[in-house]
């Protein structure tokens, strides 16, 4: 038992829009993919037949042609924003943080942590909580290493002594 053929039609300007995608230099595979199913649909093949021509399950190209009639083309090209969970630090948290562990740690300790860069942070209220991968991450972005060593920022200077004879003394 088959299911019935998908009640599909896609507008022509949407259909000039697919072939120019279809034509364009640059695209991601997956949106190319979407657009030649879409355009197989609209010209009246089933979804099993589309399936094999593009190596997608028929409910994929289910899926795509629902897409198209639910949001439009780019709904059913494109992928869908802001998948997974959201950043749980802004830039300006984000910035507070890294200006702390570019101080001094607090008295008793020798240098900064991982953890303790994450309670020093709820504690002096830089952000309502953090956890220690969070605080991981920020790190690694900005490579600072601050367990590795008490000074974790450097002005390097580009500026070079010449001697009274011309010649280069080195830079300062």
């Amino acid at each position: 038992m088959s299911r019935r053929p998908i009640d599909f039609q896609v507008t022509r300007e949407d259909l000039k829009t697919i072939r120019h995608v279809l034509r364009a230099c640059i695209q991601q595979v997956r949106v190319v993919l979407r657009a030649i199913a879409l355009e197989q649909l609209a010209a009246g093949q089933t979804a099993p037949v589309v399936s094999r021509a593009v190596h997608f399950s028929p409910q994929a190209v289910r899926r795509i042609a629902h897409r198209y009639k639910q949001g439009g083309l780019e709904m059913a090209l494109y992928e869908r924003h802001g998948r997974g969970s959201k950043q749980l630090l802004d830039a300006s948290a984000k910035q507070r943080v890294i200006a702390m562990v570019c101080s001094d740690p607090p008295e008793g300790q020798a240098r900064w942590t991982v953890r303790l860069i994450a309670e020093e942070a709820v504690k002096r209220k830089l952000v309502p909580q953090v956890g220690r991968e969070t605080i991981r991450v920020l790190l690694s972005s900005h490579e600072l290493k601050p367990w590795r060593e008490k000074n974790v920022v450097y002005r390097r200077s580009r500026r070079r002594i010449h001697t009274q004879d011309g010649g280069r003394a080195g830079r300062v």
